[in-house]
Order: structure tokens, then sequence, then C-alpha cells
């Protein structure tokens, strides 16, 4: 590998070290940058747990459990300059273990990751997300015989490669990358490259199982509703901007079922949900400092009588106590799915996102949080 200066316009070659001459450690070096950066992979994964030992009877760790786009489990296995003989059979007894996990499982699971790493959050929220869903129903999480394998090392053992082409051969979706560290002065850089499968080819080593007709079903109708979402954000936004709704100017449509636009307040937005069965405008208070949150609820909600006049109509005040976030709401049941009923709905939420952030937004702003609130826990 070659560093290019281009203002002598000259390559310079890159110094390939070792990981062990680098004093650098598997479990605190490689392993937390893949958990903090899993898209060096090649593709977005959601880390779920780390060091992860869930399994009966064994005291077995296995050293990242990831969710792909698709909800099928990965895991990965890391090993720094040897890749070792073992490290297929490892892998293979993990997935075995994992393949039974439901989506329950699964969800508590994440939520122990990010109670423990992440300094809290709601792992069902954030799986949704991840999986550009409303709902945790709408997806499939650990399909079938499904389940992923990633190895990652420096060089790999002859008998490592041979099982991991073998296991694609049998339509076992498997991976190999070697990692490279390479040094320039003081600097240190990683190569991460695909080799087994070739990227080029990983599209004809991996077979199909005979479930996916039917998960394939779930995602297509998801890519449906994603561009269902869009057309009809597309159409809100043109409507609130002929109504000349300032707030979402600057947003852009997108597939979700939520829109969010700041006001000023950090972590704070005014919102736009649009489901199937109703539409809803909102305020969210979601400061990484859940007190903050409810501190700003309070103050609120002690002027409930004021805002709601204001407003025109009774708020839906939750504060959540066993949650980070609180929302102040407003909504209405509406046939989502009926397009004829689309004008309606974006008339609905740009009268009504108008009305909340006028009740609201000055007031919040003009709310002097104490820096002496404590750090509440979520629950």
């Amino acid at each position: 590998m070659f560093r290019v200066d281009l203002t002598q316009n000259r390559l310079s070659r890159l110094v390939q070290k070792r990981f062990a001459d680098l004093n650098l450690r598997e479990r605190d070096h490689l392993q937390e940058w893949l958990a903090n950066q899993p898209d060096a992979l090649g593709e977005e994964l959601l880390i779920i747990q780390k060091e992860f030992d869930g399994f009966d009877e064994t005291r077995e760790r296995l050293d990242l459990l990831a969710l792909d786009k698709d909800g099928n489990l990965v895991v990965i296995e890391n090993k720094l300059d040897d890749s070792g003989r073992d490290v297929t059979w490892q892998a293979l007894k993990y997935t075995a273990y994992v393949s039974g996990l439901t989506k329950t499982q699964i969800v508590d699971i994440y939520q122990q990751y990010l109670d423990r790493y992440e300094g809290g959050g709601n792992a069902a929220v954030r799986i949704c997300e991840f999986m550009e869903v409303e709902e945790l129903e709408e997806t499939v999480l650990n399909p079938g015989n499904d389940q992923r394998m990633i190895f990652i090392a420096a060089n790999f053992r002859r008998e490592v490669t041979a099982t991991v082409l073998w296991l694609l051969s049998r339509g076992i979706r498997a991976q190999c990358f070697k990692v490279t560290p390479f040094s320039f002065g003081e600097e240190l850089m990683v190569d991460i490259q695909q080799i087994i499968p070739t990227p080029e080819a990983a599209d004809f080593m991996i077979g199909m199982s005979s479930k996916e007709n039917e998960e394939k079903a779930v995602q297509d109708t998801q890519r449906k509703r994603d561009k269902v979402r869009l057309d009809f954000w597309e159409a809100t936004l043109e409507q609130m901007s002929r109504d000349g709704v300032s707030l979402f100017a600057n947003i852009s449509p997108g597939r979700g079922h939520w829109l969010s636009a700041g006001f000023g307040v950090r972590s704070c937005s005014f919102q736009l949900i649009f489901l199937r069965k109703e539409a809803r405008v909102q305020l969210s208070l979601d400061r990484p400092n859940k007190a903050e949150n409810k501190w700003l609820f309070d103050r609120l909600f002690a002027q409930k009588e004021q805002i709601e006049a204001e407003f025109g109509s009774e708020l839906i005040w939750r504060r959540m106590d066993g949650n980070k976030q609180s929302l102040i709401v407003f909504e209405a049941e509406f046939d989502g799915d009926n397009r004829d009923m689309w004008p309606e709905i974006s008339r609905w939420l740009s009268e009504h996102i108008s009305k909340l952030e006028a009740a609201l937004s000055q007031r919040t702003s003009q709310l002097q949080i104490p820096n002496d609130l404590p750090d509440l826990e979520v629950v």
C-alpha cells in the first residue's frame, strides 16, 4: 500500500506491520474498532452485543453479534495476525447457538448492550430505525437458517479458507476479511479487504433457502411501503410550503413514518407522524439527559391550560417515566392506505403542526434548564 504525495507527485510505501509488534489486542482494539465502525465491513450492520455469552450450559463467548439490513443475525469472529485453525468450528457453534433466538430475545440482548455500553436507549425503537420500519411486527428478525458468519484476521490458514468456501458452496453465508495494519511515520492505518468471497463473485456464491420466498414478500411489502411514505411526504411538504409553514422548509421527504424539524432547543424537535391508521403532530423532548427532558416536560405541563387554549384542543401529555424521551402529542384517525385521503391528512398535519409550534416553541425556548439536575437512569 502506498501514500500519495500530491505536492511532490510521488508515492511513499507504507510499512506493513503485525498487530503483535504494535502491542494491539484483539478485544481492546480490533473488536472496538469494528463495534464502533461496523460499516468498515462493507455494509450497514447494527452491533447488538459484544462478548456475547448467552448460551445455555456453556461459558463460550462470541466476539460480536450483529443484525444486517435483512434482519439476519451475523456472527463476527475476530483474530489478529493468525486466524488459527479452529475459528470456523467456533463460529459454526456460535451460529448454531444463536439460530434459535426469537425476536423478543434479540431485542432483550440489544437492550442489555445499550444499557451497558451506550448509556441506554430503547432497543426496539433503535432496531426499527435501523430496519427502517414503523413497528417490529413489520419485519422478520433471525429468519430461518439465514444466519451469517464473518471471519476477520490478518492471515487465514488454508483449512479456514477451505472450510469457508465449502460453507459457501452449501448456501451458508460466510465471509473472510483480511485486516492489515500499516504505518507511515507516527500514523497508523488499517486496510480491511473482503477476500472470500470476492465482492464480484458474492452474489453468485450465496444460495437462497427454500424459505426466502416468504421472507422476500415481507421485504417487497416494506419496499412498497417505503415508496408510499416517500410519496406522501413529498405531497405533505408541498402542502406546507403552500400554507407558508416554514418549520419544515429545509426538511427533505424520507421513507420513514416520521419527519423531524428542530427549532433551536438542543435535541428537541417538532415531528410529523404518518401511520396506516392515524396521523400525529408532536413535540419530542429527547435530550441525552433524561432528567432534562422530564424537567422541560413538567414546566410545560404546568402551563397545560394556557397551552391547550392557545392550541385549540386538548393535547396528549406523555411524560413516559420509564423512557428518556417525553412527548406532547395531538393525533387523529385516518386511513393512510387510501391515497384519496392524503390531501386531507396533509392539510391536517400542516394546520396542526403550525398550531403546536405556536403554542410550544417560544415557551420551550425560554426555559432555562438548571445545571445541577441529576442524570436519571432509563428504566
